[in-house]
């Protein structure tokens, strides 16, 4: 009975570790898909799933049923939206109470094999039930074509013989345990050779078991990620007429509305009729108005205004739900480029060119009030008393390039008036911060409104932030750009009524004056 796994020949793809598969999946690794959403994506797949459903009553079996068409549609998000996307381990909290639990259990479980194997003569149940295990997993991940492999698998971990070995006193674990090692060996991906190396040399048997099932739930985690990066092209196919699917089929089974998509496109088409009438004749103003209310104006700008969402206190539009994480993230990451392009700006307008022309200085002070901006949407930040230590630092950093290249130090008072300009940041109604705000969303819906991208002129003041506001648009364009192909039937739908309304109210007026 050969006991050690045939190694694949070079060259071979028949045994190729890179492209073993898992053919099925465990309810640990389920487990491991729910808890590695995103956080978005864990609020969609939660019992509270788009709050604007309308209340109704339901049966346990329907809310299970529901959650798991939500946690289907996330998932294939994920895989589609996110280029990154990956299973993880899922790590608990040392202080948490699930981990208290968990270790308890997983003690009590090994100490019991501990116990039957110190018995005289020892006891193999618990160890036959735990080389099944190993069996039922290796075989797991071959492909069809893994013949030769799989007959070594059944052959060797042969239970009935393993039994009667047991029985007989004649079972040699140690020896079972190299072949089981071997075998992962062939099977593993490169980057566990590290973790099956130091397997290899452990001589209890106890700890031998708990390593090989550690490392096995790795080499899982393994092959779901590559069945993952395989799917992905395929799923990127299928993927809009999929969630468009699963998002029509939750709300025909909830009776639900998209009554907060509709409140914030509602609340855009209004804010853009407003513009449009503000200091126009009413010559004028009607043809503005039907420049400004298209759908594809009054979308683009809805999805801009998500960059600037009260996520405290309002809840998200349904159809960009799964995606709310990542446009917090951009928003708090363009909030932090506003306050850097700020401060920039207010600098070099009071120094005026004796700095100007100096290569890196702009870098180094970016990097400065970067660097003290850090953690700025904290909740223990405090943004005024920051600005009052980024004011001081910046006009050291100045004086002292001043003085390196010959030119004289900020005089006193105009020291003062640059610290008081840069504190002045702080204020949401601060001016030039507001502008700063206003270049940037007028940026990005230049680029949402152009055909090529590439002839977006970047707006006065943000050429310090262009390279991170480049990156920041790129994923906005891509999430944005997807979800329209998902959803525009619905905002087609929502926009008809909402233009209509907006048609016959007058700018500026309330729904409540019409």
């Amino acid at each position: 009975m050969p006991l050690e796994p045939e190694k694949p020949q070079q060259g071979n793809r028949e045994e190729d570790p890179v492209s073993t598969h898992h053919s099925g999946q465990r309810d640990t690794e389920a487990e491991n898909l729910h808890h590695q959403m995103r956080p978005g994506t864990e609020i969609a797949c939660s019992g509270n799933t788009l709050p604007s459903v309308s209340p109704k009553l339901v049966s346990v079996e329907e809310l299970i049923e529901a959650e798991k068409g939500v946690c289907n549609m996330a998932l294939a998000h994920e895989i589609v939206v996110d280029e990154s996307f990956l299973i993880k381990q899922r790590d608990l909290p040392e202080t948490s109470f699930e981990k208290t639990i968990e270790d308890i259990m997983k003690k009590a479980f090994w100490d019991c094999l501990q116990a039957q194997l110190n018995e005289d003569p020892p006891v193999y149940d618990h160890a036959i039930k735990l080389l099944s295990e190993i069996k039922e997993t290796l075989l797991s991940f071959l492909l069809p074509g893994h013949t030769r492999l799989r007959k070594q698998i059944n052959e060797v971990l042969d239970l009935d013989l393993i039994k009667q070995e047991a029985e007989n006193g004649a079972l040699n674990i140690p020896k079972l345990a190299d072949f089981i090692i071997g075998m992962m060996g062939t099977l593993c991906a490169p980057i566990r050779d590290k973790d099956i190396k130091l397997i290899r040399n452990i001589l209890d048997v106890v700890l031998l078991f708990r390593e090989i099932f550690a490392v096995l739930d790795l080499m899982k985690l393994d092959m779901v990620n590559f069945a993952i990066s395989n799917i992905r092209p395929h799923l990127m196919k299928q993927s809009v007429d999929y969630e468009r699917k699963c998002f029509q089929e939750f709300f025909d089974k909830q009776h639900g509305s998209l009554e907060i998509a509709t409140e914030w496109l509602q609340e855009t088409a209004s804010e853009l009729l407003s513009s449009a009438g503000s200091g126009l004749d009413g010559a004028t103003a009607g043809a503005t108005d039907v420049s400004a209310l298209c759908p594809t104006s009054v979308l683009n700008h809805a999805y801009v205004k998500l960059l600037q969402w009260d996520h405290a206190s309002r809840l998200f539009p349904e159809p960009v739900l799964m995606d709310q994480s990542r446009f917090k993230e951009m928003q708090q990451e363009l909030n932090q480029l506003t306050l850097i392009a700020a401060v920039l700006l207010v600098i070099y307008n009071m120094t005026g060119d004796a700095i100007s022309g100096l290569s890196g200085f702009l870098d180094r002070l970016k990097g400065i009030i970067k660097a003290l901006l850090t953690g700025m949407h904290s909740l223990s930040f405090h943004l005024a008393e920051t600005m009052t230590s980024v004011s001081e630092q910046i006009c050291v950093e100045v004086n002292n390039c001043l003085s390196q290249h010959g030119f004289s130090l900020l005089p006193t008072e105009k020291e003062a008036v640059l610290k008081g300009q840069i504190q002045a940041i702080s204020s949401l109604d601060n001016s030039v911060r507001k502008l700063i705000d206003l270049r940037i969303q007028t940026f990005l819906k230049m680029h949402l409104a152009s055909s090529n991208p590439k002839s977006v002129i970047v707006p006065g003041g943000l050429a310090p932030i262009r390279r991170e506001l480049e990156e920041i648009t790129v994923r906005f364009l891509h999430l944005v750009n997807y979800n329209k192909l998902v959803f525009n039937p619905y905002y087609d739908t929502i926009l008809a009524k909402v233009l209509q309304r907006n048609e016959t109210q007058p700018p500026g007026a309330s729904e409540t004056e019409q």
